[in-house]
């Protein structure tokens, strides 16, 4: 399966039904991350402590971005120690991606042009949110490409001939 979606449908099907599938990992990579929150009963939460709760529940959560998010951001980030205390929890920045990814135990990803932040993913008002396109996939040969590509940056893999290094707040290769 390879599906086009679209604006608020990303919201849908990523946050709403991908990112609960996942069992063993979640691997997101963003260029820019805000305080997205998600609806749970009759108020909205910090997509934050969705994160919080899968790693509570024993799936590895891999975080990557380009560069540090808002206040706003931050300050929900404290309330939920578990994203700092777990060895489940990894973040990175690399000031490099600008690729936008959700991969859910390598079973399942969407690649898109959306940011994870609310305008990006379609949870802002429809005359708000960003004009967004993206695919999902279940594709092995897809996400084995997608998979094996995410785990070399994440490993500071790309690090090492990096023409941004001097400006990397952290390389990813530890050097």
């Amino acid at each position: 399966m390879r599906e086009l979606i679209l604006n608020e449908e990303i919201y849908t099907r990523v946050i709403g039904e991908l990112v609960p599938q996942a069992r063993r990992f979640l691997w997101i990579v963003t260029a820019d991350i805000k305080d997205l929150h998600v609806p749970r009963g009759k108020r909205a939460v910090p997509f934050l402590q969705v994160l919080a709760e899968l790693v509570e529940e024993g799936v590895a959560v891999r975080l990557i971005h380009a560069k540090e998010p808002g206040p706003r951001f931050r300050a929900d980030f404290d309330r939920y120690p578990v994203l700092v205390e777990s060895d489940l929890f990894e973040r990175v920045l690399c000031p490099r991606v600008h690729t936008k990814a959700v991969i859910a135990d390598g079973k399942k990803a969407f690649v898109g042009s959306p940011n994870l932040t609310g305008a990006g993913m379609g949870a802002k008002h429809r005359d708000k949110r960003n004009f967004e396109a993206g695919f999902l996939t279940d594709e092995r040969e897809d996400l084995e490409k997608l998979v094996g590509w995410v785990d070399e940056l994440f490993l500071g893999e790309f690090c090492g001939k990096c023409r941004l290094r001097d400006k990397c707040p952290d390389p990813l290769d530890g050097e």
